[in-house]
């Protein structure tokens, strides 16, 4: 059969996915995958979700797409109602758009456009964090502080100023408190901010558990309340990115609860959809809605599915299943459950360096050597050879090189459907460390 399909890669075939059962995927020989990442932590439900699959059925029946410049839609008003009323504090209005990188640009053309509309034109700057990744728009990928995504691309991005991440394991000095490191890693964006000038910075871009460049990697206790005091001292947006760590896959709907932060706006986007439809948001402050209503009263910006009835409903099911069947508990339990399984596998691993994460949300760092933290030399691309094992194996998983700089560095990260059971942490982790064992003997 000819492919015509331009796919991430031109190089190998894939197997064809056929169907999904709960935490499994299925392709066209019929071998099944343990989705031990969620894909890319979108599964939150697994793959053949009933109550899911139902509403969507119901709405497909009434109204599938009704254009946003024109009307809206009782599932996009009942989406943006259930996120509101479990939003942190003032959080009270939602942009609706297809995914995450659609997400976080909106929130950055949102922040130019906040501050025009209340007189402050100078602010334009932004400031995120090296080695973090915020989306594949040429915004969001100039916001990202990742040094191999955005090669190729530098001519084309916006100036961003990139201070350090939060990455304890790396980082902390010998001797230093958590909360110490976090406070003097913090501080940078107030020495960043002092030398662009405090009147020309309009946000600060974060992921609260760094995800896919990291291996969620979370910050330590206190970090972000104080990255929330400097924004504030200096009247600059403090946009917190969830679109992988949010919506219950750290055991709290909205990842910043954990760390008690409320941020000006929240992207969110991947298990809101739980992958059934395309979906992601921006949770906005009030003020900065009622600026551009007092104002303007236009947000220059707009996708033509945003609103999505389809998308829309998906979302109200996937929520409407996280509370209704106590899966923030869940993801709590079977997070503490998976984190002691890695442990007990690969906590003396002498090419495991650090394991970490939050919820269902766990990152397993590869080191040539655990006592200097040593990296493997990326030449040997050991994450690659470890994905290709894992999915022999029936495993899907989430590996990545460039783990410290963007060159250098290797992990893995776990983000299973929130309906994991305990049989299939056991299966998991089983098969990673066989998946591992094959890989580091391969390279």
């Amino acid at each position: 059969m000819t492919n015509h399909i331009f796919g991430r890669s031109t190089r190998g075939v894939l197997p064809a996915a056929v169907a999904g059962d709960g935490c499994y995927l299925i392709d066209a020989a019929g071998k099944r995958y343990l989705d031990g990442s969620g894909g890319a932590a979108v599964s939150c439900l697994g793959h053949s979700d009933i109550g899911v699959r139902a509403a969507l059925h119901a709405q497909l029946d009434r109204l599938a797409f009704a254009h946003t410049g024109f009307f809206t839609s009782e599932p996009a008003e009942a989406l943006a109602d259930t996120l509101v009323a479990h939003a942190p504090e003032g959080l009270d209005r939602v942009y609706l758009v297809s995914g995450g990188s659609e997400a976080v640009e909106a929130a950055l053309k949102l922040a130019r456009q906040y501050f025009l509309e209340i007189g402050q034109p100078q602010r334009h700057r932004i400031i995120a964090r090296r080695q973090s990744y915020h989306g594949n728009t040429l915004g969001a990928l100039a916001a990202g502080g990742n040094a191999w995504r955005r090669a190729q691309f530098a001519p084309l991005l916006v100036e961003v100023s990139h201070i350090a991440p939060c990455y304890e394991y790396r980082d902390r000095a010998e001797g230093e408190t958590p909360e110490a490191y976090g406070r003097r890693v913090a501080d940078e964006l107030e020495a960043e901010i002092m030398v662009l000038g405090p009147e020309t910075v309009m946000a600060f871009v974060a992921e609260p558990v760094v995800g896919a460049t990291m291996g969620a990697v979370p910050a330590v206790p206190g970090y972000l309340k104080r990255i929330r005091e400097i924004c504030d001292r200096h009247g600059v947006l403090l946009i917190l990115d969830e679109v992988m760590c949010g919506m219950g896959r750290t055991g709290y709907l909205f990842a910043c609860e954990e760390d008690g932060v409320v941020p000006d706006m929240i992207a969110i986007a991947k298990g809101l959809g739980a992958g059934y439809q395309p979906i992601g948001a921006l949770l906005v402050q009030g003020r900065i809605y009622g600026a551009i209503a007092a104002g303007s009263g236009f947000f220059q910006h707009g996708h033509t599915y945003m609103g999505h009835a389809m998308a829309a409903t998906a979302g109200n099911a996937v929520l409407k299943a996280i509370f209704e069947r106590g899966l923030l508990e869940r993801v709590r339990a079977q997070g503490a459950k998976l984190d002691a399984a890695l442990r007990a596998a690969f906590g003396q691993h002498p090419h495991v360096g650090d394991i970490r994460g939050r919820g269902l949300f766990r990152g397993l760092e590869l080191v040539a050597d655990r006592e200097t933290r040593s990296p493997f030399d990326p030449a040997r691309r050991l994450h690659a050879t470890l994905k290709a094992e894992a999915l022999e194996a029936g495993l899907i998983c989430y590996p990545m090189g460039g783990t410290i700089d963007g060159a250098r560095g290797d992990h893995v990260l776990l983000a299973p459907p929130f309906i994991i059971a305990d049989a299939e942490i056991e299966e998991l982790v089983g098969k990673l460390s066989a998946a591992l064992g094959r890989a580091l003997a391969a390279t």
